[in-house]
């Protein structure tokens, strides 16, 4: 497997607690988020990692070269800031990827089987795969509608209203952008999916464990507490 990570993030909303960082590497534990989400990656069999980046993106480069991660990490740099689509689709092309790939946003943790992932990916012959995670409040995320194991469509959350949230955890086939005309910078969740869902038909893979996504402080500082126990809990199952 390999995977592109997206970290161009400004983390505005984090400026208050971490001021002076790009976002995937506010600390967490004494490391950068992006280190543990790199750890966890490293342990279900990812092979080589893409990081997609833009704001202070040497912080990161120079962070890798002092911890170097145990498998292959290149980096793709957004002139300018692409949206996720729009990095989405930098990172494939820069890097001449052809299979299918796996694709993370670089604030977020959730803990799923992406051997699991890659694979049902794979067996259905799908364009895209979507992780999601059930909550009892769509408002911050927006609600996912998913019939007969296909996400049919992406909707605005409601507060108070539970349902599925997308996790922000992808297995796609580069080819899947090929018939649209997207613009250089685009969302890939509000200008790719929601209009098009219809004709990419998502599988949807379902996830019912520890989600975490750090781009508010209040999460930032549960990350603190829960994401480092999350963490060595799954390498001891690992090697277990």
């Amino acid at each position: 497997m390999h995977a592109i990570i997206l970290a161009g993030g400004f983390g505005t909303r984090l400026r208050s607690v971490v001021p002076d960082v790009p976002k995937p590497m506010a600390p967490v534990g004494g490391r950068p988020f992006l280190a543990w989400l790199i750890d966890s990656l490293t342990q279900q069999g990812v092979e080589s990692i893409t990081l997609s980046v833009h704001h202070q993106w040497e912080k990161i480069r120079e962070y890798f070269e002092r911890n170097p991660a145990s498998v292959p990490v290149s980096y793709v740099v957004e002139e300018k800031p692409l949206g996720t689509g729009g990095a989405m689709l930098h990172a494939i092309r820069q890097e001449h990827i052809s299979e299918s790939v796996l694709v993370l946003n670089g604030d977020t943790f959730v803990k799923v089987d992406l051997r699991a992932l890659y694979h049902q990916h794979e067996a259905s012959y799908a364009q895209m795969s979507m992780v999601l995670r059930e909550v009892a409040d769509t408002s911050r995320y927006g609600d996912v509608t998913v019939k007969d194991g296909v996400v049919t469509s992406l909707n605005s959350g409601q507060p108070g209203k539970p349902g599925h949230i997308n996790a922000g955890v992808y297995v796609l086939v580069p080819s899947i952008f090929a018939p649209y005309d997207m613009p250089q910078a685009f969302s890939f969740e509000q200008e790719f999916m929601q209009p098009y869902v219809g004709s990419i038909r998502p599988l949807a893979f379902m996830a019912d464990d520890y989600f975490i996504d750090i781009g508010i402080p209040e999460d930032y500082a549960r990350a603190q507490q829960e994401l480092p126990e999350i963490i060595a809990k799954k390498q001891h199952a690992e090697i277990a």
